[in-house]
């Protein structure tokens, strides 16, 4: 079934790739700050982003086991505590454990082989993004890329080496699990590879901070809350039940509204007794 489209509250996912050193845990901590302060920080990089507890407040799990089991624990106990905003700092080292994980799973049970092996490594990661997808709060995620030296040539006809950053160490089509993807240089700025707001698509902006995630918040705080959405699509499908011009048509319009009930959870109570009433309307009207 279709459905008119309304744009509902949602909360953040955004991405941050960047090479070692553009600054993508303090673009984290500053855009998160912007948004709320109830902050929480899985940190896989030995304590860095401590270094930063003198300019932002956030609370921190130091997490050294990089499996994705201790990462999924990670951010399950950080739903349970309510924090408004999660930072993983950063979603590579899981990948880099799951590579090494799906390596022992192939030499153990398939020979060697490990295409075999990811029909075992994909549902682990599947947990990781679910995760991910299902924390109630914001979610900002770092990614590491992988870097290589060019020579760029100066506005004075000088050349100088750059660091710049491929593609990002986690899973094919990660990016796709995320509202915003935003990449970063050494110089500090941030091209928006993706965004769902269609505000920043491929705008370039130097050192996104705490302006920035007050403008995100107030994007995503724009709309109608979930339950909003499914109480006028409610309505819809009482209004579509009382439209029946006959018991054949009630009893097709009462599936699709039933199917629609059980999909989103939705007690049958309320359509059942619009379509009892109608029963009961259009049966007299046939006996008349």
């Amino acid at each position: 079934m279709f459905q008119k489209a309304t744009k509902e509250k949602s909360k953040l996912r955004l991405a941050i790739a960047a090479p070692s050193g553009a600054g993508k845990t303090k673009t984290s901590l500053r855009i998160a700050s912007g948004m709320s302060d109830s902050i929480a920080l899985i940190d896989t990089e030995r304590g860095s982003a401590s270094k930063y507890a003198g300019d932002h407040k956030f609370d921190v799990c130091d997490l050294d086991d990089h499996s994705v089991q201790s990462y999924v624990s990670a951010i399950n106990f950080a739903s349970e505590q309510g924090y408004e905003v999660l930072i993983i700092d950063s979603l590579s080292h899981a990948w880099h454990q799951l590579l090494q994980e799906v390596e022992k799973i192939a030499k153990a049970k398939y020979r060697g082989n490990t295409w075999s092996a990811w029909s075992e490594g994909t549902p682990i990661q599947k947990t990781l993004v679910n995760a991910i997808l299902n924390y109630p709060g914001h979610v900002i995620a770092t990614l590491r890329t992988k870097t290589e030296w060019i020579t760029e040539t100066t506005n004075n006809g000088k050349s100088r080496p750059v660091k710049v950053g491929l593609a990002p160490e986690q899973g094919k089509g990660i990016e796709y699990e995320f509202d915003m993807l935003i990449e970063m240089n050494h110089d500090h700025f941030a091209t928006f590879a993706k965004d769902r707001t269609g505000k920043y698509q491929d705008v370039t902006i130097e050192k996104p901070g705490e302006d920035f995630g007050k403008e995100l918040i107030e994007w995503l705080s724009d709309g109608a809350t979930r339950q909003e959405v499914l109480e006028s699509q409610l309505i819809d499908y009482e209004a579509m039940l009382e439209a029946s011009n006959d018991i054949k048509e009630l009893h097709v319009n009462w599936n699709k509204a039933g199917k629609w009930a059980q999909s989103q959870g939705f007690g049958f109570e309320q359509l059942e007794s619009v379509k009892d009433q109608m029963k009961e309307k259009l049966t007299q009207e046939n006996v008349a």
